[in-house]
């Protein structure tokens, strides 16, 4: 049988907090400073560090370095990703800015890899609209050879001097982003094996296929290697579209996506004839009305749109069969 394949896509959008020291840095890009933290050893870092690594002490003294560096090494890069820094070849390089002891990572625009070399002059090419995000230094571009040293101030391709401090405060402090949000986009292809094959294949009859283990004796539903024997389950059973509540989740919390409006009930429900529950929606009944024994059966989606997905069925809903009792359930949890 041929197997099945399919390009799959996980995105979220990741947000963290920065804290005093990354919020600091963010907030400097935004004013396109770029702010190194000095440690006790009385090195400038780039980004600085939250910790000291000797003292272990908060990382308080903050320096401003400059917008142009050098680059220690680097690698050229032609197979262009979503999501990377610019839509043409580029190199990814280890920059060390003056005024700083540690290299910053960033891609560098020099248009051809002959162009890029270790201890080339580069500066920063600074966003169009800084928002206090990494990606406020566009990229940096090869230093123009004889250009003259940038001076104070706070312009589209400049900065400050190197090396001046900015201490624990002063005027030169800006207010810390609090808050960084950064999109993650992972693109693959999914190939599933012989097993999930007809498992899918099936779905797209409208039938629920397992596979039995054949040392337990157990139907595990979608099939796989049984987890108790740690062998390949090989007889193909075919079970009900309905079955009971084992466990649930209320979902209260809305985010991002989200394609229902809470509450609602993730549950997992032991279909009839299986010895392992699956994940499902369950709809039709009040979030606080689902319980552990509930039965339950398939919706099935309109059969014109099915395919070689679990998704043919939308959700499930109970069936107005009594409740299981607890018994026939309880080794399923």
């Amino acid at each position: 049988m041929d197997t099945l394949s399919a390009p799959l896509t996980i995105a979220f959008d990741y947000t963290r907090s920065l804290g005093p020291v990354l919020g600091r840095f963010m907030a400097g890009l935004r004013e396109r400073r770029v702010l190194g933290g000095r440690t006790s050893d009385g090195r400038v870092r780039v980004p600085p560090l939250e910790y000291d690594p000797d003292t272990h002490e908060p990382v308080t003294d903050f320096v401003e370095v400059s917008p142009t560096g050098t680059v220690l090494s680097w690698t050229w890069t032609d197979r262009l990703l979503e999501g990377q820094p610019l839509d043409r070849p580029f190199g990814w390089a280890l920059i060390r800015l003056d005024g700083a002891d540690t290299p910053l990572l960033h891609a560098v625009d020099a248009g051809t890899a002959e162009a890029m070399n270790t201890g080339m002059r580069v500066r920063i090419r600074w966003a169009a609209s800084p928002v206090g995000h990494i990606r406020d230094i566009a990229c940096f571009e090869p230093e123009p050879v004889g250009l003259p040293p940038l001076s104070h101030g706070r312009c589209d391709s400049g900065g400050s001097p190197t090396g001046t401090s900015d201490g624990d405060g002063g005027a030169a402090a800006a207010p810390p982003v609090t808050i960084m949000t950064t999109p993650i986009r992972l693109h693959y292809r999914h190939s599933t094996s012989v097993e999930e094959s007809g498992y899918l294949r099936a779905l797209a009859e409208g039938r629920i296929t397992g596979r039995r283990c054949p040392v337990c004796r157990k139907v595990y539903v979608p099939p796989r290697v049984c987890p108790a024997c740690g062998v390949a389950t090989d007889e193909e059973v075919e079970v009900a579209d309905r079955g009971t509540v084992t466990t649930f989740c209320v979902v209260n919390v809305p985010f991002a996506g989200q394609r229902l409006t809470p509450p609602y009930v993730v549950a997992q429900v032991l279909l009839d004839g299986a010895d392992i529950p699956i994940p499902h929606l369950v709809l039709g009944v009040p979030a606080a009305e689902v319980r552990m024994g509930l039965r339950v059966t398939a919706v099935w989606r309109d059969r014109a749109d099915w395919s070689t997905t679990p998704e043919n069925i939308d959700h499930f809903e109970p069936s107005g069969e009594a409740d299981a009792p607890y018994e026939t359930f309880a080794e399923h949890l």
